[in-house]
């Protein structure tokens, strides 16, 4: 049996409907992985679409647990594999995403992580749209967030190193895990091409929870760049209550 190469962990809870979608394009990849589905007690199609993947899974449980960094947190834990990645249960990663995320750390043996760019698909009408993403900058990244969390991959030295995601964040862990490895590893590393994909529909946390989504990053800018720039006060107006209306 071939030695996984990437540990996935893919946090869920009621998003049945999404979940087969992502494992698919987990097991299509052209890498070893080793996937570990950590669901929160869902009470929707969830359970009988673990069952179908069952055989193909390292991994999983479904019980109430203490939110979705904890549940990030617990399945890469389980894990062995050198590089680590988690994908929610709503997004998907395109064919080739590993292979080629890997391929860079593997020919950049300093890097401490690498990402790509990725589409924001919306759910209803199918409409495709690039994430935000950059080449990384201290200062663009306190500006905001240019790397996308589906399009990533991390050593494992690197994600044990600072301790995982923080399980007190709920909606920009992923922006504060970017800081912390920026800070005690060194600068992450941009591949310019398209890994993967983020889902968008009206269920998502960063639509129903808005405010707090802008109270957590701002706090993250803080914390980690000592300052606040001008643009996260002046944009917040429209990215709290304008886009409430217009979540797409």
């Amino acid at each position: 049996m071939v030695a996984p190469l990437v540990t996935i962990a893919v946090p869920s809870f009621n998003q049945g409907r999404f979940l087969g979608d992502a494992l698919t394009s987990i097991f299509l990849q052209e890498v070893p992985v080793e996937v570990f589905v950590l669901d929160g007690g869902s009470t929707d199609c969830t359970f009988e679409i673990i069952q179908k993947w069952e055989h193909r899974l390292a991994g999983w449980r479904s019980h109430r647990d203490a939110g979705q960094a904890a549940a990030i947190n617990e399945g890469i834990a389980k894990g062995t594999a050198p590089y680590v990645c988690w994908l929610n249960s709503d997004d998907w990663f395109l064919p080739g995403a590993l292979s080629r995320l890997v391929s860079k750390l593997e020919n950049q043996p300093e890097i401490p992580m690498a990402y790509g760019r990725a589409w924001n698909v919306v759910q209803d009408s199918g409409k495709r749209y690039p994430v935000w993403v950059e080449p990384f900058s201290e200062r663009r990244l306190a500006m905001r967030c240019i790397i996308s969390q589906p399009a990533t991959l991390i050593r494992r030295a690197v994600w044990d190193g600072v301790g995982g995601v923080d399980g007190k964040l709920h909606m920009a862990m992923d922006y504060d895990l970017w800081w912390r490895i920026f800070r005690a590893w060194g600068t992450p590393q941009f591949m310019d091409g398209y890994v993967a994909v983020n889902r968008v529909h009206a269920d998502t946390k960063t639509n129903t929870q808005r405010a707090r989504h802008y109270r957590e990053a701002i706090d993250v800018v803080r914390n980690h760049y000592g300052s606040v720039p001008l643009k996260w006060w002046l944009a917040q107006p429209y990215a709290v209550w304008f886009k409430s209306f217009r979540p797409y």
